[in-house]
């Protein structure tokens, strides 16, 4: 623990949980375990690559290398070891789909989050482990809704459009004009070259006055795909 600060919660458990000592050592390997578990639940039940294992492991590890840098050396070069190795991890747990669209961010994060609550926990501090853990969780579960709804009614957005006839795009471009849309950047996707699909990602922007009133972009997208020359539309995230 650092001088001056006091953790309330190492208050209340009692001075052998500010000290390293085998009950202090299991209760921050069970609390970066159980802890991880919960972000890691929630990761799985919405069918993240990373999930429960994965981040338990992270957290299992990051605690570990805490623990030992603070019996063996004071000076935190395992942890410094384990920050980089999340960071690599986390990295690539960034995908990037056919569809020009980057996949993971969220986990990649939560991922780099959780390492470090390990080193946290490990080097006791239960309050701050828990109050971010907490902030964690919430951020996870409902800050989607509020963003599906923010980006759902912005004026800028992303589609990916697949055609079955290259020539089509120019009618598809006038439709979007008619409507109040404005084409920002348009870039054909090659990986679909050989298949008899032209597919394109296409940044718009509402200028029409009622669509920014009243339509969302679900509505806009699901107009554009009852175009009988569209094959398949969907937004970009």
């Amino acid at each position: 623990m650092n001088i001056g600060f006091t953790d309330p919660i190492a208050v209340l458990l009692g001075p052998w949980s500010s000290v390293l000592c085998a009950g202090s050592v299991v209760l921050r390997i069970l609390l970066a375990v159980v802890l991880s578990a919960v972000i890691g639940a929630e990761r799985s039940n919405k069918r993240h690559s990373a999930g429960m294992r994965t981040f338990i492991l992270v957290s299992l590890a990051t605690v570990m290398s805490m623990l030992l840098d603070q019996y063996f050396l004071g000076i935190p070069f395992l942890s410094a070891a384990a920050v980089i190795g999340m960071a690599i991890m986390s990295n690539n747990s960034i995908l990037f789909s056919s569809r020009s669209r980057i996949k993971g961010l969220t986990t990649s994060f939560g991922l780099w989050t959780c390492g470090i609550l390990g080193l946290t926990v490990g080097a006791g501090f239960y309050t701050l482990t828990l109050a971010a853990t907490v902030s964690m969780f919430l951020i996870l579960c409902f800050l989607p809704v509020v963003e599906f709804r923010l980006k759902n009614r912005s004026n800028h957005f992303d589609i990916h459009l697949e055609l079955a006839d290259r020539t089509r795009i120019q009618d598809f471009s006038a439709t979007l004009r008619r409507l109040g849309l404005r084409i920002d950047d348009i870039e054909a996707n090659p990986s679909y070259m050989n298949t008899g699909l032209c597919v394109y990602s296409i940044s718009l922007t509402i200028i029409g006055s009622d669509l920014k009133k009243y339509k969302t972009h679900n509505e806009i997208i699901e107009a554009l795909g009852a175009l009988d020359y569209v094959h398949y539309i969907e937004e970009m995230n």
